[in-house]
């Protein structure tokens, strides 16, 4: 059986070059934006879904809150084992399995890190390992790309340097997925890589109904990280706040 292409990709370096090493202050704005506006109590409990190398994770221990994040990339989890405290821990665990049940008061889904998977059933199986984690009246955080603004905003290539290391971009989308083709030329390597991204054109109308069908409820939605309102046309995010409710 051909490996899903995302559990090659995340456990790349390149993959973690071309991301990550950008400006780490809108991550932190989110989260201070989201704790602002969710008012947790003192201690607590919050499972970080795709948690990649545990930036988020960290950030919410460093706030008090204790923190769990989980990721299928064994390179991502054993370097943010290097983190973990008391209130900080790392497992590696595939979304689409059930993990703890009614154990976390939030759950969070940072940076599109959804819609991977080849089924509709995968994608409802990682839904309900979320919404069983949390305890019932518990929150769920989804930071997802707008489908319509993404179509609109569209740049089919583009290429970028960092640290040496050229990136060729190339995007393109059909009536159910946007790809994005990823050519890494090093000269470490002997030929170029090529990995290719492919992510579900979820809009909200869909999270709806798949979250429905998990016992979460939508109630509220924002287009940015600054927390604009969500404009189907204009906005560049779609982040859903999801309560708990059976």
């Amino acid at each position: 059986m051909q490996q899903s292409w995302f559990k090659d990709w995340f456990n790349s370096p390149y993959y973690h070059q071309l991301y990550f090493k950008r400006d780490e202050n809108e991550a932190a704005a989110f989260v201070d934006k989201l704790i602002d506006y969710l008012k947790p109590l003192p201690g607590s409990s919050m499972l970080d879904v795709a948690c990649g190398k545990g930036r988020h994770s960290i950030q919410l221990a460093g706030k008090g809150f204790d923190a769990t994040g989980i990721d299928l990339s064994e390179d991502s989890i054993a370097e943010a084992l290097q983190s973990e405290s008391d209130y900080l821990h790392f497992y590696r665990h595939d979304m689409r399995l059930p993990f703890w049940i009614n154990y976390f008061n939030y759950a969070f889904n940072f940076f599109t890190s959804f819609g991977y998977f080849k089924t509709r059933r995968e994608h409802d199986n990682a839904i309900r390992t979320i919404a069983q984690a949390i305890k019932p009246g518990g929150s769920f955080v989804m930071d997802y790309l707008n489908v319509h603004y993404a179509e609109d905003h569209l740049v089919h290539q583009t290429e970028k340097e960092i640290e040496g290391i050229n990136f060729i971009i190339t995007k393109w989308y059909d009536e159910t997925h946007f790809y994005k083709k990823i050519i890494v030329e090093d000269e470490a390597l002997h030929e170029p890589l090529i990995y290719t991204e492919k992510v579900a054109k979820f809009s909200l109308g869909d999270f709806t109904d798949m979250f429905a069908y998990q016992g979460l409820q939508i109630q509220e939605v924002f287009g940015d990280y600054n927390f604009a309102n969500y404009d189907v046309k204009k906005a560049p995010r779609l982040i859903m706040i999801a309560k708990k409710i059976s």
